[in-house]
């Protein structure tokens, strides 16, 4: 960061002057570079202490301005190694996401643009934009022109007003009245299965619906929703006077990515008369690779969809994107024009603040729209594809080791896995110490900096998740692998020392004879010498080609 003998600070008034935003401007964008250059150099995951950052920090703020030198040498005095590097080739937890230098580029744009875009009038740039980049994402994952597209910040949101939607069209003047006291109102119900994300939960609790409107319907042995108990859950609430008026499935769980089966379930919607919500926040965006847009099957009977641009389309957090085919009713729930927001031409224009809470809306969809410019479909298709490659690739590894066992099919670019040495058996008394076992694993990995991983619960046993989902994250195939370094089968191989020593410590622990791992170790290394991976320092992180 920048270093000067002649700090400025701030005048008197005013903003700072175009020379010196233009000085740090470069500087901050240099910084960057050597960030995303050199990122594999810092540890994924913080190395620090609740607090510690805090106790950094001064408790009042400056009474007078300090210099841009001062602050920016706080960027990497305090902040970087505060940070949990969600850029990182290794970060391999929950879903992982990556910024991507057009992505940047638009936030940079947006923020000096600093539009507030509730009504067209206030931004026509970012309302029209918006339909006609969302036409396109459309377009490439295979939805027909009745998907309308709206942006807002996260798939929670989405979501949450997607029942929104569905609400208002069971027509019971919900809007008007509310839901409180009315004698007349059934218990209204929402179903999703025992895997669907925790905003489901969260949305119908915002909506006023309370956590016992919504059923979880158990899932089958690849974690999908059971059809048949969708059925007999939707039979047994009508005839107990329940009103069921909504239905969420999922393509690509939390926990395991698993696909529901939205052509079974929209037929049950449609026989109900029930609004179908899919929530394809993250694996939505894999429907642009061609070979792989058969995963939204169903879903062009759907009413709404949900797609996060900023989990798999290299898009800088937030973006999220809802898709819908009743906007009249999204805007019947939502839209509220005051006086003071009227204008001539409001009846021919869409405004964004009427279909949800808020009012100004963010100049979103300049960043997403920039992505797409630079990279094309054809480039962002490629490099989800290049993604999935790589989970089947360390998926692979994990079925050709008898000291491993995969937990759960591997659909798109999350594998789910976790540690069984052979010599323990499957009592229940072993399955609690295979737990332990597998959460030292993952801690120890996650303590040498080099990786982070993340774990779920999958039939009461600990899994452990690797999600492969950053621009930065690459391994060569066999053909272009020569000098090249690879993130993937390194940390293939930080696994097999976490996990040497994890086992070692459990068996010591138990006082049992320590297994042999000889075997386990020559896979490791037949696996990295078939990446042709140099064991020399650290690689150098690489866009994909």
């Amino acid at each position: 960061m920048p270093d000067s003998d002649s700090p400025e600070k701030a005048p008197p008034t005013g903003d700072m002057s175009a020379a010196e935003f233009r000085r740090f401007g470069h500087e901050i964008v240099d910084w960057i570079a050597n960030y995303f250059e050199h990122i594999e150099d810092l540890p994924v995951l913080a190395q620090i202490e609740p607090g510690d950052l805090k106790a950094e920090l001064p408790a009042a703020p400056p009474g007078q301005g300090e210099s841009m030198e001062a602050i920016l040498s706080d960027v990497d005095r305090l902040i970087v190694p505060a940070l949990t590097h969600w850029s990182h080739p290794s970060f391999f937890a929950y879903f992982a996401t990556s910024t991507s230098a057009p992505g940047i580029f638009g936030e940079l744009l947006s923020a000096a643009f600093d539009v507030k875009s509730m009504l067209w009038r206030t931004s026509p740039a970012s309302t029209e934009l918006e339909e006609v980049v969302l036409d396109w994402l459309r377009q490439m994952i295979g939805l027909d022109p009745g998907m309308n597209g709206i942006i807002y910040d996260t798939a929670s949101v989405s979501s949450m007003h997607a029942i929104a939607a569905a609400r208002e069209g069971i027509e019971m003047r919900i809007r008007e009245e509310g839901m409180s006291g009315r004698k007349d109102l059934p218990l209204l119900r929402v179903y999703a299965s025992d895997q669907s994300h925790s905003s489901i939960d969260k949305g119908v609790i915002t909506l006023g619906l309370g956590q016992r409107a919504l059923r979880k319907i158990p899932s089958d042995s690849e974690f999908r929703m059971d059809v048949n108990a969708l059925r007999e859950a939707i039979d047994d609430d009508k005839r107990d006077g329940i009103l069921p008026f909504c239905v969420v499935a999922t393509v690509g769980t939390t926990s395991t990515s698993s696909i529901d089966p939205v052509p079974e379930i929209v037929e049950v919607c449609e026989e109900h008369t029930m609004w179908l919500h899919v929530d394809a926040a993250y694996a939505g965006s894999a429907a642009i690779v061609p070979e792989m847009r058969h995963i939204l099957d169903g879903c062009q009977r759907a009413d709404s969809l949900v797609l996060n641009p900023h989990k798999w389309l290299f898009t800088p957090f937030d973006l999220s994107v809802l898709y819908c085919r009743h906007m009249d009713l999204l805007s019947r729930a939502f839209s509220l024009v005051p006086e003071y927001l009227r204008t001539p031409e409001q009846a021919k224009v869409r405004s964004g603040s009427d279909y949800g809470i808020q009012l100004g809306r963010r100049f979103r969809a300049l960043k997403l729209w920039m992505i797409i410019r630079y990279f094309g479909h054809e480039g962002l298709a490629a490099r989800i594809r290049e993604h999935c490659r790589l989970a089947k690739l360390f998926a692979s590894w994990i079925e050709e080791s008898k000291d491993w066992e995969m937990m759960a099919p591997t659909p798109f670019a999350l594998v789910c896995f976790r540690a069984h040495p052979r010599a323990l058996t499957q009592t229940v008394a072993e399955g609690k110490r295979l737990d332990t076992l597998n959460e030292g694993i993952m801690h120890g990995v996650n303590a040498t900096g080099k990786a982070f991983l993340s774990h779920t619960k999958l039939n009461d046993k600990l899994t452990l998740r690797l999600s492969i989902g950053n621009i930065r994250t690459y391994a060569p195939r066999s053909d272009t692998c020569d000098k090249r370094g690879n993130y993937l089968t390194s940390n293939y191989s930080c696994f097999h020392r976490s996990t040497a020593r994890s086992v070692r410590t459990y068996y010591w622990e138990h006082g049992r004879p320590r297994p042999r791992l000889s075997a386990q170790r020559e896979l490791f290394k037949r696996k990295l010498r078939s990446s042709r991976v140099s064991g020399r320092g650290r690689p150098r992180s690489q866009l994909l080609t």
